[in-house]
């Protein structure tokens, strides 16, 4: 990038101003990926990079006008739910001078010009990229999701599995069937929780005095309950 004329800027401190703006590098950001392009289109291709986008002619207009205008602020777009990628504009030429700039100084400069606090518009540098760092940080697990972990984690060994299930049972004074809790209990040798889960309800299925219109619960429920005995054989176990 060409350095600016001094003297430039001393005859003619009002387009020079204007001049700059168009003249600055843009930094990119999303979650770990990040770049310092040189004009608008290396910042589109970048952009048409980002999985989910819609890279659309109405995006491409408002991003045009924002890169080649002379609003100063960082922006961000969004990508889906709570999930966006950041536009810094900067003098930096390079992605590792960008860093070695610092960005406390950015945010006192951008902060005067704002002449506020950080907005929807026009967030600082600072804070823009804090927000950039938080999206890269893993977000807690759902309870659900928890337990489909737990359940998928290898471990290999023995398990003490307990199903409660619907039952299909004939009645005899009815001569109907009814739906009928029943509570099986086993100890398999299995590789996880949802490896055990798989193979008691196999062997429920085959077998002739199990009514195949019985109902099993899914394994992320309440009516799965396991417990890990080890890696030692069946018969040592018990003991």
């Amino acid at each position: 990038m060409q350095k600016f004329d001094r003297k430039c800027l001393t005859l003619q401190p009002f387009k020079s101003k204007i001049h700059s703006y168009h003249t600055m590098n843009l930094y990119i950001r999303y979650f770990n990926d990040e770049v310092v392009v040189h004009d608008t289109e290396q910042a589109l291709d970048f952009i048409r990079g980002i999985e989910n986008f819609n890279c659309t002619p109405q995006f491409e207009k408002d991003f045009r006008e924002y890169a080649e205008g002379s609003m100063p602020y960082p922006k961000r777009y969004k990508v889906r739910a709570r999930v966006y990628f950041i536009v810094i504009k900067t003098t930096a030429a390079t992605l590792a001078e960008f860093k070695a700039n610092g960005k406390e100084a950015q945010q006192a400069q951008a902060q005067q010009r704002a002449g506020q606090t950080e907005t929807s518009a026009g967030q600082t540098e600072t804070s823009m990229s804090a927000e950039a760092d938080q999206h890269t940080e893993r977000k807690p697990l759902r309870p659900k999701d928890q337990i489909v972990m737990m359940l998928n984690k290898e471990r290999p060994g023995w398990y003490e599995g307990t199903i409660r299930f619907k039952r299909v049972v004939y009645i005899p004074e009815t001569g109907k069937c009814d739906y009928r809790d029943n509570t099986f209990v086993a100890r398999v040798k299995a590789v996880s929780a949802q490896d055990c889960y798989n193979r008691m309800v196999d062997y429920l299925q085959s077998r002739d005095d199990i009514d195949p219109r019985s109902q099993f619960p899914s394994p992320k429920g309440k009516n799965f309950v396991f417990n890990y005995l080890g890696i030692k054989p069946l018969a040592e176990v018990i003991v």
